[in-house]
This record gives structure tokens, C-alpha cells and sequence, in this order.
């Protein structure tokens, strides 16, 4: 086995998990954590309590809050912090050698768009590329799949996708994460696979909404479930194709339909939680809209990545004129325009 040198800038539960299963996989990886709990718990007690708690981490796995020194010498650095403060980590080791250089493959498992004050939201690896030199332009790498971190912590078998422009560097990191209980493969249509990470969180806060609603309603059931599941891959593929989507058969692969079923329908799914909160719970008394919403999401108690996409879909489907039934209908739920009940049968009624 070639053993490569990785850092992953971010040591939330998905970082963690995949920085497990490469040092299982024989690899030297090295992760850097903002906080020194957080280093403290993987360095000497094999686990991340604050944020993958009660799964054990092989003990080859390191952590470090040096992120300059996580990021130096390393042959792959795969970023893992959210999209909110994506350039600013990465300006802190932009000028290590090996990045300055462009000799480090450098990818990334954020999801989500990123917000951009001057116009439409931007793509995770637009950012990337904005913030890192010249030389990376068109060959970072996205990695996505149906992946939740505690599965993968366990070793259990996953399906990815790594994306790039750059053909060479979407398959040498295909070959970097096929270590045992990860099947991954290459794949060049970077734009299909960013907006199927990023949009499937937004139909899993309807499903999950829905769900709850079934567990009473004499409407909604099984069939109701699938039918928006299946209406909410359509409307993931529009907004692929209005956005420059370039291979259809990214939303029928693993990154798409595979994604979004296991979003929509496993225990572990923070945007099906969110969407029976908003149910069983009353979440959305917490906040006034969709912008207080976003503002204070630590209200929440954990990060529903789909309620936050929901406003930069919103805003791309109004500037591309794109009809999203789904979207634009939970959009009215988070902003108060419509009651979620109101929002599925309409849903339901009208398609």
C-alpha cells in the first residue's frame, strides 16, 4: 500500500469519521480541531466527545489546533469546516510550501453554498479556488456521497463521490479514500455534485416534516414519502442543470438519488430531524424568519444545513426563474407564509 501524508482542516463528526477510516486505512492523517478539548479527546482518549461521542477512533488518528503545521508536508489536505468560514480557514495555511507550491491535492467535504454579499451564493470549490493560488484553479476536488459520520466511524460500507475538473486529481483521490469500508468513484461534473450535496438537506426538511405529519394523518403515508422524494430529485436536477451541471447521470448515482434517500430517511439525518421538530416540537417558534433563523441557528441546537441552503436556493431559482414547487414551499414555511400542514398538502394537491 502507498501511504500517504493527509490533513483535514476541521474536526466536526464528518471530518472525524473520514480521518478514522483513512488511519484504519493505513494512512497518516493528521487533523486539525479549533478547539483544545477537542484535540485533547482524540489525542489521548481515542475519541471525539464534543462532536462524534461514543465512537471509538483508531488509534493511529491525530489532532492538532496548529493549522498551519496540520496543513504542512502533506500530500492530500481535505477541508471539513463549514461553508460560513471555508476562505478564512483556509487563508491561515495558504502559504505553507506545499500549498503555495500546489503541490498538495486539496479537496473538500463541505456542504452547503456559500453566501456572497456581492451576488448569488457561491459553490463550495468556487470559493476554494478563490482563496487558495492561482495553480489550484479548476483542480480542487469535492467529495460527497450518502456518508453520515457515524456509519462511516463505524467502517461500515459508503459509496463516494470525488469530483474535480481536474481528471487526474478526482481519481488520485478516488484512490486515497478507497480504503476498506469506503467505495468510492471519479467523477467530473463537479457542479451536479455540489448542487445534489446541497440541495437534498433542503427536501430532507420537507420529508422530515412529513414524516411526523404521517405518524396521525389519514392522508400522508409510505407513498406520499416517495412520491416527494421523488419530486425532489426532479427539482435537484433543475437546479444542476440551470447551474451548469455537465452529466446527467450524477443525480441518478450515488451523489444524487443515493444521497438524498439516505438525507431523507436514516436516523442520523440532522435535516429530517429539523423537519419533525418543526412538527413535534415547535422549532419554529424559536424564531421570527428565515434570517433570524440563520442568525441564531445554535438556537437550534444542531447545524439543519437544509433550512440555511433553502434562502441561496431561493434566491438562484428566482435569478434563473425556476420552477421549485418544493423549495419555494418550504421557503414559505421558514419565513411564516405558510403553516408546514398547509405547505404539503398544497405540495400534494398541486403537482
Amino acid at each position: 500500500m502507498d501511504i500517504k501524508k493527509v490533513g483535514i482542516i476541521g474536526a466536526g463528526a464528518w471530518g472525524t469519521a473520514l480521518g478514522c477510516a483513512l488511519a484504519r486505512g493505513g494512512h497518516n492523517v493528521e487533523l486539525w480541531a479549533l478547539e483544545q478539548d477537542v484535540v485533547d479527546s482524540i489525542n489521548t482518549k481515542h475519541e471525539n466527545t464534543r462532536y462524534l461521542p461514543d465512537y471509538r477512533l483508531f488509534p493511529t488518528l491525530r489532532a492538532n489546533t496548529d493549522i498551519r503545521s496540520v496543513a504542512t508536508d502533506k500530500e492530500f489536505i481535505i477541508m471539513a469546516s463549514p461553508s460560513l468560514y471555508l476562505a478564512s480557514t483556509i487563508k491561515q495555511f495558504v502559504d505553507v510550501p506545499n500549498v503555495a507550491n500546489g503541490s498538495s491535492i486539496i479537496g473538500s467535504l463541505t456542504k452547503g453554498f456559500v453566501p456572497n454579499q456581492a451576488g448569488l451564493p457561491k459553490f463550495v470549490l468556487e470559493t476554494m479556488e478563490e482563496a487558495l493560488p492561482p495553480c489550484y484553479k479548476g483542480a480542487t476536488v469535492y467529495i460527497a456521497g450518502p456518508s453520515h459520520a457515524e456509519e462511516v466511524a463505524l467502517g461500515k460500507i459508503t459509496g463516494l463521490i470525488s469530483a474535480s475538473e481536474h481528471h487526474r486529481n478526482a481519481v488520485r483521490m478516488r484512490d486515497l479514500l478507497r480504503v476498506q469500508g469506503l467505495m468510492v468513484y471519479a467523477s467530473f461534473d463537479t457542479i451536479g455534485v455540489q448542487v445534489c450535496a446541497a440541495v437534498k438537506n433542503v427536501i430532507a426538511v420537507i420529508y422530515g416534516s412529513l414524516d411526523a405529519l404521517a405518524e396521525t394523518s389519514d392522508i400522508f403515508g409510505d407513498n406520499t414519502e416517495s412520491l416527494l422524494m421523488a419530486a425532489g430529485l426532479n427539482e435537484i436536477q433543475t437546479i444542476g442543470k440551470a447551474l451548469g451541471s455537465t452529466h446527467p447521470e450524477t443525480f441518478t448515482s450515488i451523489s444524487g438519488v443515493g444521497d438524498l434517500d439516505v438525507t431523507c430517511k436514516s436516523k442520523f439525518g440532522r435535516n429530517r430531524r429539523f423537519g419533525q421538530d418543526i412538527i413535534k416540537t415547535d422549532m419554529l417558534s424559536r424564531f421570527e424568519n428565515l434570517d433570524d433563523l440563520i442568525a441564531n441557528v445554535q438556537k437550534v441546537g444542531y447545524l439543519p444545513e437544509g433550512a440555511i441552503a433553502c434562502k441561496y436556493v431561493h434566491q438562484m431559482a428566482e435569478d434563473k426563474k425556476l420552477k421549485l414547487p418544493i423549495c419555494s414551499a418550504l421557503y414559505k414555511v421558514l419565513n411564516k407564509e405558510i403553516t408546514p400542514q398547509e405547505c404539503l398538502l398544497e405540495l400534494v394537491m398541486n403537482r
